[in-house]
């Protein structure tokens, strides 16, 4: 299945399951850990809790998930963040993975988790959600499960300094200048100036001697379809329809589909994360884009930067969807 970053509030969740950022004895905390169980309902979990405490860091327990939407709260006992030298990255990869083994073993088909550690235990954000993201990807590449990770603060997903500052650029440069654009039109429309023309001449056709033929014939000699370029370019490229839907973020059931619908039209969305997942330059991008019936457009921002990672070859769709998320764009995949 897929992977998502979301800005929600954990306790609103549907999925199967909610991570709790948990301490070792399992008590009410304050943070994620406070609104988990007031939203649950603090004196039956708490009950449960101490039945099945302590939790040694960089495990996880189950319990009930009471009055919340979710069925079970998986509750991971994160490391404190000292410094570095305490074995903290290893205990939090830990803290993800059991938390994920554990939801499989329960027979959960989705999970939500914060951003564990990252709050009153120090670990600092960029590290961590390098963690989460890493640990989260090597279990769904043999795994399905759909995985959200929560954030109530958008902030606590920052790029890098340099990807931050290059995509900043490219914004500005792309989006910016389209947007002033734009204005630009907008207000001399507005103030009533006529717009610069540029001369033309206009003919009427001339007869061809091999005029088309009719409409029925046009249709029935259509190129072809958005699903047959893209199995074309898969088996060209060699890639598996595994690597391909996991690449792309996307779920086994809708990949399925497109395949075994000719005439299928997917979103916008579908097409570019099919488009990182086949690792296409631009211009074939674009290419597989027009065949949807699309283009790139600089008045989208989304589309901005997925052209700059696209020039940049740089195919990660979970880097691709940290950006796209703190610049509050729909993700790519299902």
């Amino acid at each position: 299945m897929s992977f998502h970053i979301v800005h929600n509030d954990i306790t609103r969740m549907e999925t199967d399951a909610i991570v709790n950022a948990a301490n070792s004895h399992l008590l009410q905390g304050g943070g994620v850990c406070g609104a988990i169980f007031a939203a649950a309902g603090a004196r039956k979990l708490q009950e449960e809790c101490s039945r099945k405490a302590p939790c040694p860091t960089g495990q996880a327990v189950l319990t009930g998930g009471y009055a919340l939407k979710a069925r079970y709260i998986i509750h991971a006992a994160g490391p404190i963040w000292r410094g570095g030298g305490q074995q903290e990255a290893r205990l939090l990869a830990d803290t993800y993975r059991n938390s994920l083994l554990l939801a499989k073993d329960s027979g959960c088909e989705s999970i939500s988790f914060p951003l564990i550690s990252s709050g009153i235990y120090g670990y600092p954000r960029e590290e961590a959600l390098k963690i989460a993201v890493d640990t989260i990807r090597e279990f769904l590449n043999g795994n399905d499960m759909e995985v959200y990770l929560v954030v109530f603060d958008r902030q606590a997903v920052a790029l890098g300094e340099k990807l931050d500052t290059e995509l900043r650029h490219y914004i500005n440069t792309y989006f910016e200048e389209n947007s002033r654009s734009l204005r630009f039109v907008q207000e001399i429309r507005e103030r009533d100036i006529p717009l610069p023309t540029r001369a033309f001449s206009y003919s009427a056709p001339q007869a061809c001697a091999s005029a088309p033929g009719n409409l029925e014939d046009m249709l029935d000699n259509m190129g072809e379809t958005f699903t047959e370029m893209l199995l074309r370019i898969i088996d060209e490229k060699g890639f598996t329809d595994v690597e391909v839907y996991k690449r792309a973020n996307m779920d086994r059931k809708l990949f399925s589909k497109i395949r075994k619908q000719k005439n299928y039209h997917p979103g916008k969305q579908t097409v570019l994360a099919l488009a990182v997942a086949l690792r296409l330059s631009l211009p074939e991008a674009s290419e597989l884009l027009s065949q949807a019936g699309y283009a790139f457009s600089n008045s989208q921002k989304s589309d901005v930067i997925i052209r700059y990672f696209l020039e940049k070859g740089d195919y990660d769709i979970f880097t691709i969807n940290e950006a796209l998320f703190c610049y509050e764009q729909q993700l790519l995949g299902a």
